[in-house]
């Protein structure tokens, strides 16, 4: 609240400035906008195809809110681009230099143009606007066109200023705004800045279009003739290593070897079984028996022998040709005439002494040979297994190979399809008309509300606001003591009192303390002395007082007199001793054949005299001179002792502790140390530690704030 407080000070001290500035900066806007014209605005509409649906619907595009809303940006940025100005522009220009109805007063330089000259302005600019051209600043004839269009207020520039483009709403409109000083004019920039509009976004999208579609059929026949190269590639690899289907055939191999691999099995099994049988119908037979039975047969397991020499060759071609029927006949036949051959054996042991065993001899013939059959059968079924399992590990690499190449063909196909795909739609795009349309021209506005009262009224409210904004930044930068209170916060300190502003040049200790008729402002000051009084004789120690100040020019000497003054009227002796010696301005302004120096040197002696209440001063003789130059500290402390046996109160000026240490000299023999600060001034860094070391005193008493504002409270 107290800085809320001394924010008000700061306001009323330059209350002046918050009226005289608002009314002066209102007063210049009267006069800047009073001859400002009316403004008529128009406007145009356009569909953009952007938002519609039943537009997007043919291409399904349907596009997402935010695209929506950055192609609608593109457009508005591209409704004010210069080329579309300078466009509408030229119409404007060549509007005023060939039709007597203008929508502007010539210019000054309008008026010099003559007949010729118009003539050969218009023919540049039409020429200029048909090939959609800038006029050239360095040709000194189209700069006078340039400067021309300028002085009409017709250039890019001014109609940018005036014209502005909007979404209407969340709608698929875009709305073209144009404001100017006439109706017509208004409607003349608003319906043509739509034509050119259109016609530039128009040429715009065509070559854009046309590029794409040129880079897409270049990349298009690219990609043909890689897919041509790929699906070569893979046809000369099937043809040179003879392969049709691997997929069908591996298929076809695999079940062959499955195949294979269980008749494999079942020959195995049936020959262990043979064998097995075999060797059970030997056991029967005796060593002798036995040799009989080889002897007798020998002729006919001749022929047996070779029969089964050519059921085993038919079975390996029935084998080769993947069992086919024919062969199967042909073994038929040769198996009847195997049996024959068998019966035949077991006929001719009817006479001899083995006849009893006829059967058995007739089965060990067949088992015999159905054993050969079925090792023979093995051994075929293992050559043709060999023989399948080499052709299919032959066809695994020729599997990866197809493989590699089928999936570049596939992966050519779809690149050449993504190309295709793309290359039709740009061009079907490239067929339609473009979707921006003008749906509602612009017609010539009414005119607008004025707006000259809003912006005198606007000048004066953002004047008061800068004004405070001044004066705040002011009181915010402001490090300056003003009241009592600051200084308080800001040392640590107590205020002792303050003193108002007086102009002691024409002012007298008699005038302040013997007239009884004294003004208001001096009797308030009197009051403050009183007050100071009080608060420093108030729990006094010792009667040694020392006045002082952390820079010069504070009015210590002054408050010290009048404070010797308040004190002498209690009836009291004092003793004022000018301990400055660098400014000795007690000593120059007051008269008294005392010097401190002859005193300290026992040049004379003071007497204790009587007991009414008066003042007494010790002046000194200036120069570069101390307190302890003047004599002993042990002589000074007995000089000191001295007086105060006299003296009721001993107050003595001295030098600013920020010039010399003669300060520091006196304050070691002080009882009690007085600040003296004068109003308005900062307290920094360096005088802070001034303050830190008048703390550590243990005898500082308090501050005099001095000189005061009146307006400021304590």
């Amino acid at each position: 609240m107290d800085e809320f407080y001394k924010f008000l000070a700061v306001l009323r001290k330059y209350k002046w400035v918050l009226i005289i500035v608002p009314i002066a900066a209102i007063l210049v806007t009267y006069f800047l906008v009073r001859s400002q014209p009316n403004t008529y605005i128009s406007q145009a509409q356009l569909s953009t195809g952007i938002a519609d649906d039943k537009q997007n619907t043919v291409f399904n595009q349907s596009l997402p809110g935010d695209q929506v809303n950055q192609e609608f940006a593109n457009l508005i940025e591209m409704v004010k681009m210069k080329k579309v100005l300078d466009q509408v522009s030229y119409l404007l220009i060549l509007n005023d230099l060939n039709s007597q109805k203008v929508f502007r007063e010539p210019s000054s330089l309008m008026k010099t143009v003559n007949e010729d000259a118009r003539r050969h302005a218009a023919e540049v600019i039409q020429v200029k606007y048909n090939n959609a051209e800038s006029l050239n600043p360095n040709d000194p004839d189209q700069l006078g066109m340039i400067n021309l269009i300028q002085s009409m207020r017709y250039d890019s520039g001014s109609i940018g200023n005036s014209v502005s483009a909007m979404r209407s709403g969340s709608s698929d409109f875009l709305i073209i705004q144009a404001e100017s000083d006439g109706p017509e004019l208004s409607a003349f920039i608003a319906n043509n800045v739509s034509t050119e509009f259109i016609k530039n976004y128009s040429n715009v999208v065509k070559q854009n279009q046309h590029k794409a579609i040129n880079y897409l059929n270049e990349l298009l026949v690219q990609r043909t003739d890689t897919l041509s190269k790929r699906m070569t590639d893979l046809r000369s690899y099937k043809i040179r290593n003879r392969v049709l289907n691997l997929d069908e055939q591996s298929k076809q191999l695999y079940t062959s070897i499955l195949e294979y691999e269980t008749k494999k099995q079942d020959a195995i099994q049936t020959t262990s079984s043979y064998a097995g049988a075999l060797n059970e119908i030997d056991n029967k037979f005796n060593p002798s028996e036995r040799k009989y039975l080889e002897s007798a047969i020998s002729k006919v397991n001749q022929d047996i022998a070779s029969i089964k020499n050519e059921i085993s060759s038919l079975y390996d071609a029935q084998l080769q040709s993947d069992f086919e029927p024919r062969y199967q006949v042909s073994m038929d036949s040769l198996n009847v005439l195997l049996d024959q051959k068998i019966h035949q054996a077991s006929d001719q042991y009817l006479v001899n002494p083995l006849a009893s065993k006829q059967e058995l001899m007739a089965q060990k013939i067949r088992l015999e040979i159905q054993l050969d059959l079925s090792r023979y059968s093995m051994n075929a079924l293992e050559n043709e297994l060999n023989r399948l399992n080499l052709r299919f590990d032959n066809m695994v690499p020729k599997e990866a190979d197809v493989q590699t190449l089928e999936m570049n063909v596939d992966i050519a196909t779809k690149a050449y399809m993504d190309i295709l795909n793309k290359y039709n739609e740009t061009n079907l795009e490239a067929a339609f008309s473009l979707k921006l349309n003008i749906i509602q021209n612009a017609i010539p506005g009414s005119s607008q509300p004025s707006k000259k009262m809003l912006l005198i009224l606007l000048s004066g409210v953002i004047s008061v606001a800068l004004c405070l904004v001044f004066l705040f930044v002011l009181y915010y930068l402001d490090n300056t003591v003003r009241t009592s209170t600051e200084l308080a916060n800001k040392t640590g300190i107590a205020v002792l009192g303050g003193l108002n502003y007086m102009n002691h040049s024409t002012l007298s200790l008699r005038e302040i303390w013997n007239d009884q008729n004294v003004s208001s402002d001096l009797m308030h000051f009197k009051n403050q002395l009183r007050s100071i009084r009080y608060e420093i004789e108030r729990d006094l120690i010792g009667n040694v007082v020392v006045l002082t100040s952390l820079t010069p020019l504070e009015g210590k000497s002054f408050i010290c007199m009048n404070l010797a003054a308040a004190l002498m009227v209690t009836y009291k002796k004092i003793l004022i001793i000018d301990g400055n010696f660098l400014n000795s301005s007690i000593s120059t302004d007051f008269t008294s054949n005392l010097y401190l120096e002859d005193f300290m040197k026992d040049r004379f002696f003071l007497e204790r005299g009587n007991e009414n209440a008066s003042i007494t001063i010790l002046k000194n003789k200036g120069g570069d001179n101390s307190l302890v130059e003047v004599t002993t500290e042990e002589k000074i402390k007995d000089k000191l002792k001295f007086v105060k046996s006299i003296y009721d109160l001993i107050l003595i000026d001295t030098t600013a502790l920020s010039v010399s240490n003669q300060a520091k000299e006196w304050i070691s023999q002080a009882d009690v140390v007085v600040g003296i600060f004068r109003h308005g001034k900062i307290l920094n860094e360096r005088k802070m530690l001034t303050v830190k070391f008048l703390k550590e005193t243990q005898i500082f008493k308090g501050w005099i704030l001095n000189k005061q504002s009146h307006s400021d409270k304590s």
